[in-house]
């Protein structure tokens, strides 16, 4: 089960380092259509980065596992909000949904729930 927790920190940093790096100009448009600032959008990409960076750290430092797992989660749950908020169609969730779920499991295995 460990494995499993390491494997979802992986795929829920690197996911969001595509997306926050590589795939800047969609997050560029998101943003605007959802009615966000240019620094709401550059606070939440620098957390998340950070974050992201943390779940990593985490495999030799499980410490900041609970803390940066269940920050993200809350970072997931506020682009679902937006998602909901502007009627996107259900594809569009999905992302953020499974990264919001991985999150959840990452916290409760490492706190013992699982």
């Amino acid at each position: 089960m460990e494995n499993i927790s390491i494997l979802a920190q992986l795929v829920v940093s690197i996911s969001v380092i595509i997306v926050w790096v590589f795939r800047y100009e969609n997050i560029v448009a998101e943003f605007k259509y959802y009615g966000l600032s240019t620094l709401v959008r550059n606070c939440v990409g620098a957390s998340k980065i950070v974050l992201a960076t943390l779940l990593i750290l985490g495999i030799w430092y499980p410490e900041f596992l609970i803390p940066s797992s269940l920050l993200m989660a809350s970072l997931m749950l506020g682009a679902q909000y937006f998602h909901m908020k502007v009627k996107n169609p259900l594809i569009k969730f999905i992302p953020s949904l499974v990264l919001l779920f991985l999150c959840v499991f990452i916290a409760a295995f490492n706190y013992g729930l699982i």
